[in-house]
C-alpha cells in the first residue's frame, strides 16, 4: 500500500507573503496571479497607482506606490509586508526599464545610462537589502531577481545601458546567493529570453524590423508568455527549489543556446 501524501502543488506557497516590485503588468502581474493561486499573499509595489491598485485588488493583495529607485521607499515597501502580513518570504525584484534613448553606445547619452541603470540594477541592489533585513531575522527566504538573455551573450541590437544593468543583476544576484546560502535564504537571477509583454508590442509597433529580428533567433520559433515566465519564478520560490541558489535561471526558448534556429 503506498502511504506516500499526496503532493499538491497548487498550495505551494500557502501561508508565504511575496514582495513583487513591477507588479502591475507584464511579468510582475502574470507572476502575482501565479503565486497568489498558489496560496501566497502579494504585496505589489509600482510606481503607477492605477494599474499597482488593480493588480493588488486582482489578487486580494496590498498596493504600496514605490520609486524602485528611492532607498526610503524602497525600505517602506518591504516593512509595510513585514508589518502587515508578519514576514517576507520572497521578493522578486523585477521593476525595469527599457527606454528609447538606450541604444547602441555611440548615441546614449549618459543622462539615459544613468536613468536605466538606477531603476535597473541600484532597485535591485535596494530591494534585496530591503528584503535581507526581514529574511535574515526569520532565517529563510527565497529572492528572485530579474536580469536578461543579455546578462549572459551580447546582443547586436544594443542597448547598452540595459545589457549592462542585468550584467550587473546577474552578477549581483550570484554573490548574494552565495554569501547568505548558509542562512537559509536562496538568492537567483531569472533571465528571460523576448517575451511578449507590453514593452515588446511597444517594440513591435515602433520598429517592426528590429523586433522581427530578435524573433528569427528563437529556437522554439515565439516569444514568451509571461504566464510561463511567472510558472519559473513561483518554482523559484518554493520549496521544490530548495538546493536551487546562485543560478542563472534561463528561460529562453533556446535562444542563448542555438548557433542556427531550424528551419
Amino acid at each position: 500500500m503506498n502511504d506516500i501524501a499526496p503532493i499538491d502543488l497548487t498550495q505551494r506557497l500557502a501561508g508565504k507573503v511575496a514582495v513583487i516590485t513591477g507588479g502591475g503588468s507584464g511579468i510582475g502581474l502574470a507572476t502575482a496571479r501565479r503565486m497568489r493561486a498558489e496560496g501566497a499573499t502579494i504585496v505589489i509595489g509600482d510606481m503607477d497607482p492605477a494599474s499597482g491598485q488593480a493588480a493588488a485588488d486582482a489578487v486580494d493583495g496590498r498596493f504600496v506606490r514605490v520609486d524602485v529607485t528611492d532607498e526610503t521607499q524602497v525600505n517602506h515597501l518591504f516593512d509595510t509586508a513585514a508589518e502587515a502580513f508578519g514576514s517576507v518570504d520572497i521578493a522578486f525584484n523585477n521593476a525595469g526599464i527599457s527606454p528609447d534613448d538606450d541604444d547602441s553606445i555611440e548615441v546614449t547619452e549618459l543622462p539615459a545610462w544613468e536613468k536605466v541603470q538606477d531603476v535597473n540594477l541600484k532597485s535591485v541592489y535596494l530591494c534585496s537589502r530591503a528584503a535581507l533585513r526581514h529574511m535574515t531575522r526569520q532565517g529563510s527566504g527565497s529572492i528572485i531577481n530579474t536580469a536578461s538573455f543579455v546578462a549572459v551573450m551580447g546582443s547586436a541590437t544594443s542597448q547598452i545601458s540595459y545589457t549592462a544593468s542585468k550584467g550587473g543583476v546577474l552578477a549581483m544576484t550570484r554573490e548574494l546567493g552565495v554569501q547568505f546560502a548558509r542562512q537559509g535564504i536562496r538568492v537567483n537571477a531569472l533571465c528571460p529570453g523576448p517575451v511578449n509583454t507590453p514593452l515588446l508590442q511597444e517594440l513591435f509597433a515602433k520598429d517592426p524590423e528590429r523586433a522581427a529580428r530578435r524573433l528569427v533567433h528563437i529556437p522554439v520559433g515565439r516569444f514568451a508568455r509571461p504566464e510561463e515566465l511567472a510558472a519559473s519564478v513561483a518554482f523559484l520560490a518554493s520549496d521544490d527549489a530548495s538546493f536551487i541558489t546562485a543560478a542563472t535561471f534561463l528561460v529562453d526558448g533556446g535562444l542563448t543556446s542555438a548557433y542556427t534556429t531550424p528551419v
